[in-house]
């Protein structure tokens, strides 16, 4: 890894641990102080998460487009200060429209500092060279939900919901922004060149049954990461574990994605990232199955986020390595946006399904659908 590619897989991986902790964890650990604070339902409050993910898959392809033509740092600075304003303004709400505005602001926030921006803006400045780059983000910001379940679940109990969420606003503007400021650099003046087989001659999209196969995998996944990441409390009470032993076995996810990245790292060098990408699809519904045959839920937690920690790679790795790196800003935010709505509408719409129906009803329908998943790589050129 060139000395570039290790500070920026450093700096951001950092800086993703941040910000996910201090945004997507939030309806998880706080959503029932938050609902006895606003005299809402739990339902309600959810909807305003969901909401702002519809936020940013609307500004995820504008983001994209922007990258290409301009870097990814001006995007990177503008997502810490508009999702630390955001937490300012959850943190005063005092009605459920106020609790909207503020999820308002947050996904335009979330769309410009997590995941998707964060590899656009590598393969920006890398190109081809992304690769390592990209799974030393994952590998560092693979901790968290180790970091956002119990640190969340600590300062709700300890400082009540409100300051834990201005102690976020305050990591966002204190941490988050010195650290993009500080090791982020200006992207190249000119786009990366290469094979974007995205844009062939004759305007026809080549390999648009890739392009498809690969948005059904990455939708059909984001949208039951965003399903755990929600419920997971609930899901893994419902196997009969207490809260105290679904928090820990929650928290053990963050650990089992570094495991995984680290394995990649160790290993994968001379997998083709669609080969990888197989290995890790695979691995999510073998878990459940096993828990539903009788395994620990531990197995489940480990196989799932080992699957998930591959699968964050997978949405750096595979669109560049299918498609090149001339347009990949771009193309990432195409596949963001069906990605994204799946992640806002799915956990809002099954929340009556998740607290209705048995648990081991709901692993059951997510092991068939990331069976589905793994079944659109198959295509996939190695």
């Amino acid at each position: 890894m060139s000395p570039l590619a290790r500070r920026l897989a450093i700096a951001l991986g950092l800086t993703q641990i941040l910000a996910w902790s201090t945004t997507f964890y939030i309806p998880a650990t706080m959503l029932g102080a938050v609902s006895e604070s606003l005299g809402a339902s739990r339902t309600m409050l959810l909807a305003a998460f969901s909401w702002s993910l519809l936020v940013a898959s609307v500004c995820a392809p504008r983001i994209g487009r922007f990258i290409d033509a301009r870097g990814g740092k001006p995007i990177l600075v503008a997502g810490a200060l508009i999702t630390g304003a955001g937490l300012v303004a959850l943190a005063g709400a005092t009605s459920l429209l106020h609790w909207f505005a503020a999820w308002t602001v947050l996904g335009v926030g979330m769309a410009l500092g997590l995941y998707d921006t964060t590899f656009a803006t590598i393969g920006r400045i890398l190109g081809r060279d992304s690769r390592p780059a990209i799974v030393g983000v994952t590998l560092i910001g693979g901790f968290a939900s180790s970091v956002g379940f119990p640190a969340g679940t600590f300062l709700v109990h300890l400082i009540g919901w409100r300051w834990s969420v201005l102690a976020y606003a305050a990591v966002q503007v204190a941490l988050v922004l010195p650290l993009i400021l500080a090791f982020v650099p200006a992207s190249p003046g000119s786009p990366p060149q290469g094979a974007a087989r995205a844009t062939p001659a004759g305007g026809r999209l080549p390999g648009r049954l890739e392009f498809v196969l690969m948005a059904i995998f990455f939708t059909s996944r984001a949208g039951i990461g965003a399903l755990i990441s929600v419920h997971a409390l609930i899901l893994l009470q419902g196997l009969g574990l207490s809260l105290d032993a679904a928090v820990a076995i929650a928290s053990l996810i963050g650990a089992a994605q570094v495991g995984a990245r680290l394995l990649d790292v160790r290993f994968g060098r001379g997998l083709s990232p669609v080969t990888s990408s197989q290995l890790g699809a695979a691995l999510m519904p073998l878990g459940i199955v096993a828990t539903l045959l009788g395994a620990p839920a531990l197995v489940f937690a480990i196989s799932y986020g080992m699957s998930n920690g591959i699968f964050t790679i997978s949405r750096g790795t595979l669109p560049m390595h299918v498609f090149g790196p001339a347009g990949y800003a771009t193309l990432l935010g195409r596949l963001a946006l069906p990605s994204l709505i799946a992640q806002a509408l799915i956990p809002t719409l099954l929340a009556p399904v998740v607290e209705g129906v048995p648990a081991s009803w709901i692993f059951a329908g997510m092991a068939a659908l990331s069976t589905a998943a793994f079944a659109c790589l198959l295509p996939l050129r190695r």
